[in-house]
């Protein structure tokens, strides 16, 4: 899935307004949508515009880049500014990225990579399902129903899929990354090699095991080992 991000850009001196405008319209999916020099006609255009991002510089004039991401809801801030003294206040305000200026290009693209990085996990999470090639052909798989993936043991390409209603769908030559890339991340995590569960099947866990809900062919519920690559991952999404 492509993330496009549409920016609206605001910073009231015109060189520094003028880079950043270059600097967007050189990195793949990002489109300027508008770039303001002054505050006030930001505030009054922005409920006529439709975008997902803004990079606000902080000190202006009437009002400051801190005042204005308070009254944008569900937008990803970028801030820029001169002055370091800011950045707490600004990662307060669940800001994607600070930027000290002057702006130099490779920190400003690893800022922009990264919300287009927050804004792909956004998207997946408002999606409810996904088509896959499965062995069944075309099939349309909705995500609340998964409840753990593994590696299949005929072909480690393929990978089989339990669901809530009991039924075995095999998801054609794929890898965990490109699943995970699809899955909610807040939902699903990656526990070993060949494993991926759904949170809400955790029951107990130890540092080294899982504990499911998940039963197969009516037998124990389901364990899996925690492997020590991903159970920092594990620990964060389960916020233990």
């Amino acid at each position: 899935m492509t993330t496009k991000l549409k920016c609206l850009l605001l910073d009231d001196e015109l060189p520094a307004l003028s880079y950043i405008k270059v600097l967007c319209q050189e990195i793949p999916d990002v489109e300027v949508v508008r770039a303001f020099n002054n505050p006030v006609s930001f505030i009054e255009t922005i409920p006529q515009i439709e975008f997902n991002t803004c990079i606000l510089d902080i000190q202006m004039p009437q009002h400051t880049g801190l005042e204005i991401a308070q009254q944008l809801k569900n937008k990803l801030i970028i801030f820029t500014t001169a002055h370091k003294e800011f950045a707490a206040e600004a990662f307060d305000l669940n800001a994607v990225d600070y930027i000290r200026k002057p702006i130099q290009k490779d920190r400003f693209n690893k800022a922009i990579m990264k919300a287009k990085s927050i804004l792909q996990t956004l998207k997946n999470d408002e999606k409810k399902h996904a088509v896959w090639n499965t062995d069944k052909g075309k099939t349309q798989i909705f995500f609340n129903e998964i409840l753990y993936i593994c590696a299949s043991d005929t072909d480690s390409r393929d990978k089989i899929v339990i669901l809530e209603n009991g039924q075995k769908t095999i998801i054609k030559n794929t890898s965990f990354e490109q699943l995970l890339t699809v899955l909610p991340k807040n939902q699903f995590c990656r526990v070993n090699k060949k494993e991926v569960i759904a949170l809400k099947c955790v029951v107990h866990f130890t540092s080294e095991e899982i504990k499911t809900s998940i039963v197969i062919k009516s037998v124990n519920s389901l364990k899996l080992v925690l492997s020590e690559v991903y159970r920092n991952d594990f620990r964060l999404k389960i916020k233990a």
